[in-house]
């Protein structure tokens, strides 16, 4: 499995469009979303964000909020977490970024943290509700143990907080393309355009677009745009709640296949 950086710059060289599925670890069990990483993997899935349930996540839409729960429900924890990504992670070609929030960060210890993550296969680490100011406590130890820590960007953030982020942020940068929470939306807004013409300006890091896509015309949009990755959580979410174990894979797979398609042309 290369690191985050590496799987952008092939994708770069080879003029490609990454795409990012999320999914929540434990929706519907740990052992199907073993299963899933898999189906993802071979899908056309360039990364993967992996979803640690917590009990109270803020930057998550009510898909993504209901998946945790249900999975905080039946016991899933970080360790269940991790030791599911040790036994599928040596079959993965695609980068795993683990998405968390910063308080089980704080409270396990941030270097006894990284070096689980990083111990299990883990590449990349995405923290919506890391402040910039406290930002360096975790970047650098992740750099010297191997995780590419990545920031994100609201449309709301200002210009020299753009510069800040953009210039610390490892592996690539997260633009947030709403304002608000997670979730399927019917139109994206035109602004990202705009956003990503504005980041272009001051760096040339690699630019995913989240929040709000959920069909492959979405996606093609947002490349359109110019992002260099469309990341895409809430739909696969769904579908991975619906139906049985194998219908669920089908339908995640179908429709990672289907995103793919749509940004390669």
């Amino acid at each position: 499995m290369n690191s985050v950086s590496a799987r952008f710059k092939f994708l770069r060289d080879t003029s490609q469009c990454a795409l990012i599925p999320f999914i929540t670890a434990g929706d519907p069990d740990l052992r199907t979303t073993a299963q899933a990483l898999k189906v993802l993997d071979q899908s056309g899935a360039d990364l993967i964000e992996l979803g640690v349930p917590y009990s109270d996540p803020l930057a998550d839409g009510p898909t993504i909020q209901a998946a945790a729960t249900r999975a905080l429900e039946k016991g899933v924890r970080l360790d269940d977490v991790l030791e599911m990504v040790k036994e599928v992670a040596p079959a993965l070609t695609a980068p795993l970024i683990l998405f968390t929030y910063y308080n089980p960060i704080l409270n396990r210890g941030i270097e006894l943290f990284l070096q689980q993550i990083a111990a299990v296969g883990v590449k990349g680490l995405l923290v919506p509700d890391l402040p910039l100011e406290e930002a360096q406590s975790l970047l650098k130890p992740a750099k010297e143990i191997g995780i590419e820590v990545v920031l994100l960007v609201a449309p709301t953030t200002p210009q020299s907080r753009i510069e800040a982020i953009a210039k610390n942020s490892q592996g690539f940068i997260y633009l947030v393309s709403v304002t608000g929470v997670t979730g399927m939306r019917s139109q994206l807004e035109s602004r990202v355009q705009d956003l990503l013409k504005q980041m272009r300006r001051i760096t040339d890091k690699p630019i995913g677009v989240g929040f709000g896509i959920s069909k492959p015309e979405q996606a093609l949009q947002v490349k359109k745009w110019g992002a260099d990755a469309v990341i895409v959580g809430s739909a696969f979410v769904q579908r991975l709640s619906e139906g049985t174990q194998s219908e669920a894979l089908l339908a995640i797979g179908e429709f990672c296949q289907n995103l793919k398609s749509a940004i390669r042309d």
